[in-house]
């Protein structure tokens, strides 16, 4: 893993970006050099155009989720979304060339060059989804422990990253309960910095409960550690694979004493001119959906046309938050709150599209302009449910530590959230953002956002 920016990347991403931008390039350079073009400066023009299809193509592809390490998508589903991808790369292809001032047989030349490269790296891509690494790529990692956690770790490991070889489990002498098999426990008779240095171990994870009165091998870690193994708690693992802090491994010590959580002038400033500045291109280009939107909205259902609604925002302080009504207008008569569902029957037939490609959340951009929201941070709840949750959830009220979001990190990595549970596994990724938020994963949640909408996850 690549910290950018105090955002956790995997190296392989970065290089699967890199590569598929720089092998259309590089096809249409070899097109170009063997065709006889010519001349040094129709080269460099050339060399132009390719770049700015083979970046469109890289975020195209970004967009459709071409680039995600843990998924469950099916093979066919992969195919798919590669298929529609080659499918848009036509057009946007034949419009970047069909600018070059040179030859129209030149010009079918390299758009054939441009397309037959995509076609490659598109195959290359669905493959590496949907295959294992090979043995010297695949990173070993020992989990010590052999309890309820330990055996909770290496399920969400595996389902995870695909790329991780669990080589064994070590038991911990406060595993009062065993839950992993006996063909997957190492021996505790074998000290730990042997056991790792013998299974050629890349990295260990430490997956018990109780850590008190000298259950860690703490002079073995600090072997292993010096050694070139790396050694991580459960927080700090689940920070820098998943993108989320998982409250079962989450202790208030680690929040106080960790690093992040950091905010400063500075980054309140950035983030609100940031803010600003998007919000007003933002509306100015959804005004003409905006407008169509109101005007379906009110030939279906009447008026209203908004949805205003009590939210809580930065430090619990409540604000109303004004969205595209899609649900009829007693959807709520008995004055009982609920949480929206899949297939709510409560949903008009235009709130069925606009929440499906998220139109009904623009208006928001009114209430970033106004300071009340950002555009990025956590959804901001009803304070019904804000209250149920700050009981049950342990942390809940971290979230409001910033000020609210149009979308947001839990919104992109996990799907619509419509109960406690759900609640809780979007806080993971909130208390994430909270703790790690810069203005580059604002903008990478925005550019994540754009594929959620392409793609209709999550919606609701």
């Amino acid at each position: 893993m690549i910290r950018v920016f105090s955002h956790w990347i995997h190296w392989k991403t970065i290089v699967r970006i890199v590569l598929d931008f720089f092998f259309p390039v590089a096809c249409v350079v070899l097109a170009v050099s063997l065709s006889g073009v010519g001349g040094q400066g129709n080269l460099e023009v050339v060399v132009g155009y390719a770049v700015i299809f083979a970046l469109i193509m890289v975020m195209l592809n970004a967009w459709l989720g071409l680039y995600h390490r843990g998924h469950t998508r099916t093979l066919e589903q992969t195919r798919a979304r590669a298929v529609l991808s080659l499918y848009l790369s036509v057009p946007i292809a034949y419009g970047v060339f069909s600018l070059l001032s040179i030859a129209d047989a030149n010009q079918k030349l390299l758009l054939l060059s441009g397309l037959a490269a995509l076609f490659g790296t598109l195959a290359h891509r669905v493959y590496t989804m949907h295959s294992r690494a090979g043995s010297m790529m695949l990173h070993r990692v020992l989990i010590f422990g052999a309890g309820p956690e330990a055996k909770s770790v290496g399920k969400v490991l595996k389902r995870s990253d695909p790329d991780i070889q669990i080589v064994g489990f070590y038991p911990s002498p406060s595993d009062a309960e065993i839950s992993i098999p006996d063909h997957q426990i190492l021996s505790r008779e074998t000290p730990l910095s042997d056991t790792a240095y013998s299974l050629n171990v890349d990295e260990i994870i430490i997956a018990v409960h109780e850590r008190r009165g000298g259950i860690l091998p703490l002079r073995e870690l600090l072997d292993c550690k010096l050694s070139g193994v790396k050694v991580l708690d459960l927080a700090s693992y689940f920070e820098r694979a998943l993108g989320q802090i998982r409250l079962d491994s989450l202790r208030a010590g680690w929040l106080i004493f960790g690093e992040g959580f950091r905010q400063g002038w500075m980054r309140t400033l950035v983030k609100r001119v940031f803010d600003i500045v998007a919000a007003v291109i933002l509306l100015i280009l959804a005004s003409p959906v905006m407008l169509t939107t109101a005007l379906l909205i009110w030939l279906e259902d009447g008026f209203p046309i908004f949805y205003r609604q009590e939210r809580v925002g930065l430090n619990g302080r409540l604000f109303n938050v004004v969205k595209f009504r899609s649900m009829r207008k007693d959807a709520e008569s008995d004055g009982k709150p609920r949480w929206a569902t899949a297939n709510d029957d409560r949903t008009t037939r235009v709130g069925r599209i606009i929440r499906k490609v998220r139109i009904d959340e623009l208006p928001q951009l009114f209430s970033v302009l106004s300071g009340d929201m950002s555009l990025v941070g956590p959804r901001p709840e009803r304070p019904f449910f804000v209250d149920q949750l700050t009981r049950d959830i342990p942390f809940y009220a971290v979230r409001h530590s910033v000020k609210p979001g149009v979308t947001g990190w839990a919104q992109v990595s996990y799907h619509y959230g419509a109960s406690v549970d759900d609640s809780i596994q979007k806080l993971q990724y909130d208390l994430y953002y909270v703790k790690n938020h810069t203005l580059f994963l604002d903008i990478v949640v925005l550019f994540e956002t754009v594929g959620v909408v392409l793609t209709g996850k999550g919606a609701q």
